[in-house]
């Protein structure tokens, strides 16, 4: 591989993806996480979280903990629904009343924000 390829803005993406796919890995003797994510949805976690976080690459192992705990307290599809909520809580008018307007968008908005938050301190994350 020649210098060029490696400086190259896409392979920082790619190498990224590939030390996350690595870091997902089970360790030797540990459990794996209650529920099986899928790795795309695992990746986009890792880098949103990195991202979040001043784009720093330290904390790589920090955000592949914080989706592993929270893989380990919800499922997947409850995760999805629950992110969604959390995320789009905060739009204004109509279009924003679905995501924060009824009790069940309240329950799965807190109840990302609170596993997200307990992850994260468990893990040593800081915001």
């Amino acid at each position: 591989m020649t210098m060029q390829r490696l400086c190259h803005p896409r392979s920082g993406a790619v190498i990224l993806a590939a030390i996350c796919l690595w870091s997902f890995g089970t360790a030797v003797g540990a459990d794996p996480p209650l529920n099986n994510y899928p790795t795309h949805a695992r990746v986009e976690y890792v880098q949103e979280c990195i991202a979040a976080h001043g784009g720093h690459l330290s904390n790589l192992y920090q955000c592949s903990c914080v989706i592993d705990r929270i893989a380990d307290k919800i499922t997947y599809d409850d995760f999805v629904e629950a992110q969604t909520f959390a995320r789009y809580s905060g739009l204004p008018g109509e279009g924003g009343a679905l995501f924060r307007d009824s009790d069940h968008a309240r329950q799965m908005g807190k109840l990302y924000r609170d596993t997200e938050a307990q992850a994260a301190q468990e893990c040593g994350l800081t915001h």
